[in-house]
């Protein structure tokens, strides 16, 4: 069975490494096309990920780079038409809901080829996030719909999407933290050095509504500061965030706030892991979080991964300062004790994949 995996985004890769290597473990079934669409592009955001995550330099790389969302889908569109053509694959697989994702999707819905889409199913119910948008339309389309969660499949049977198209397999992003979790442990004690590091909050933020709005990212930014004044802010910073910050001519509002440039999987998951509490705007972040059991904050008014609120350690604040202050110290104060690993985050998720495929 030939595969064609594609890839875009920080997230994607995390997913996609461990089914390549769940795959590869039966070579005489499986073969393997691995296509980066190029979407993150630079070496701090794309190319430590390959290393990273073991994954082999890709086969084909589209080059798309930055753009508008409809400039970036419309490249991906132009640029996957001819390669999926030339390797013919039995199913292509694509993952979260990033421009990439629905791109290489519309491509192979007109083209018939049969499209698995991994972590299908879940909904902000928002449909001001271009994500959201990407998540609807690729479900609507794609063959195999690979779950994470119960309430994926409950959205996705509300959809109207037949039930045989439908497989709860867990968290695939956990198996890779499973897997890298005693390198990233090995990591602490040479970033507890270098950023001198004890008890500390940690920050991600990119997500245009927190950090291309003025008054939102200047919120954030106050209440870091503030922050900073009782409990250190470790603030790995995201060049999109960082070009904001200068734009506004926001820099003097975070004078106390440790500002570190982008890290890569490992050094993260190494300080989520020793961190008081993350404030985030990551889907990701979200699910790292509540495995680990470290009480996370996401600045949003929603959230597509919403088992992180009702088992795991997640919490949704507004975006202004005086709540983001607010909630901060109070989690930080009490934690989430009663948080628990959602069913099927175990580090087997691609096992489960493999499996329904060789089964087809």
């Amino acid at each position: 069975m030939k595969i064609l995996h594609v890839v875009g985004a920080r997230p994607n890769f995390i997913k996609i490494a461990p089914i390549m290597k769940a795959m590869s473990a039966n070579p005489d079934f499986f073969s393997q096309v691995l296509v980066h669409t190029g979407q993150h592009y630079d070496e701090a955001m794309s190319d430590i990920f390959f290393k990273e995550f073991e994954l082999s330099a890709p086969d084909v790389n589209l080059e798309v780079g930055s753009g508008s969302h409809a400039w970036q889908t419309a490249q991906v569109l132009l640029r996957f038409e001819p390669v999926v053509s030339e390797y013919q694959p039995d199913w292509v697989i694509t993952v979260g809901d990033v421009n990439s994702t629905l791109g290489c999707t519309l491509v192979c819905s007109k083209l018939g080829f049969p499209v698995a889409h991994i972590e299908a199913g879940l909904r902000s119910f928002d449909r001001n996030m271009p994500e959201e948008i990407n998540r609807l339309l690729t479900d609507q389309i794609a063959e195999l719909l690979f779950t994470p969660s119960q309430d994926a499949n409950e959205n996705l049977a509300n959809e109207g999407i037949p039930a045989e198209k439908i497989h709860f397999v867990g968290n695939v992003m956990i198996d890779t933290l499973v897997h890298l979790l005693p390198k990233a442990k090995l990591k602490w004690p040479r970033l507890k050095d270098r950023f001198k590091l004890d008890r500390y909050l940690l920050v991600t933020l990119h997500r245009p509504s927190n950090v291309d709005n003025h008054q939102s990212l200047q919120n954030i930014l106050e209440a870091l500061e503030e922050l900073s004044k009782s409990t250190a802010v470790i603030f790995p910073i995201h060049p999109r965030t960082r070009q904001r910050i200068e734009e506004f001519g926001l820099n003097k509002l975070i004078k106390g706030v440790q500002l570190l440039e982008p890290v890569g999987y490992l050094d993260f998951l190494a300080l989520q892991l020793h961190a008081r509490l993350v404030l985030t705007d990551s889907g990701g972040v979200q699910e790292e979080t509540t495995y680990l059991g470290i009480p996370c904050i996401t600045a949003r008014p929603n959230t597509e991964r919403p088992i992180t609120l009702t088992l795991g350690t997640n919490h949704l604040v507004d975006n202004t300062r005086q709540e983001l202050v607010e909630k901060i110290y109070a989690i930080m104060e009490k934690g989430s004790p009663n948080a628990q690993v959602p069913p099927l985050w175990d580090g087997k998720t691609a096992e489960r994949i493999v499996g329904v495929f060789q089964n087809l």
